[in-house]
């Protein structure tokens, strides 16, 4: 069997990332190929290593406002890694149109909300204050447009009397851990359904 190849982008500590690497193990349809992060500091490249998984970095700073250049030296280890489908896993930095375009069907995130509500940052502080009494995560395709494109999975998490961004945060996060992998199996094998948790 030809496992998809997968490569996971990322800025912190890369619990996504650690999640959907464990997962690909078995039967499962995929396998890891890269991880790479825009911060040669970045816990999850350590994490990664210990997996076995290879890693690169390309620091965004000295590219300062130049996003193309930024991105064109991005593209140089994910070319080399050939990878088939690629997950954004708290990955900080905003992709161009143009980034996007060439990997087009094929580039997934996790965003913590139950999008198309609260796209972008302080999701969590957003849904407190809007006195929602359920919140959670979503799996989408990256489009052009920020935190958009097919819903691919959403997982859902009760709002609890007294919750604080941070208890909020966390809660999902655990659900975090539950979807992305769940639909990264579907969609390596060519489903794209959504996945409902919750």
């Amino acid at each position: 069997m030809t496992h998809k190849r997968v490569a996971i982008l990322l800025s912190g500590g890369g619990s996504n990332m650690v999640a959907l690497v464990d997962s690909m193990t078995g039967d499962h349809p995929a396998r890891p190929c890269l991880v790479l992060s825009n911060d040669a500091k970045a816990g999850g490249l350590v994490k990664a290593a210990e997996r076995g998984v290879p890693t690169a970095y390309v620091d965004h700073r000295p590219f300062k406002g130049d996003r193309a250049a930024f991105e064109a030296e991005l593209m140089k280890p994910l070319l080399a890694a050939e990878p088939d489908i690629i997950c954004l896993a708290g990955f900080m930095r905003v992709l161009t149109a143009g980034f996007v375009s060439q990997w087009n069907g094929r580039m997934l995130n996790i965003h913590p909300s139950l999008l198309p509500k609260y796209k972008g940052l302080h999701t969590h502080a957003r849904a407190l204050e809007a006195g929602d009494s359920e919140h959670g995560c979503t799996v989408h395709e990256v489009t052009a447009e920020l935190d958009d494109g097919p819903i691919l999975g959403q997982a859902r998490v009760p709002v609890l009397p007294g919750d604080t961004p941070e208890q909020l945060a966390a809660r999902v996060l655990e659900q975090e851990h539950r979807l992305y992998p769940a639909v990264l199996r579907r969609f390596a094998a060519g489903d794209r359904t959504p996945v409902l948790l919750g």
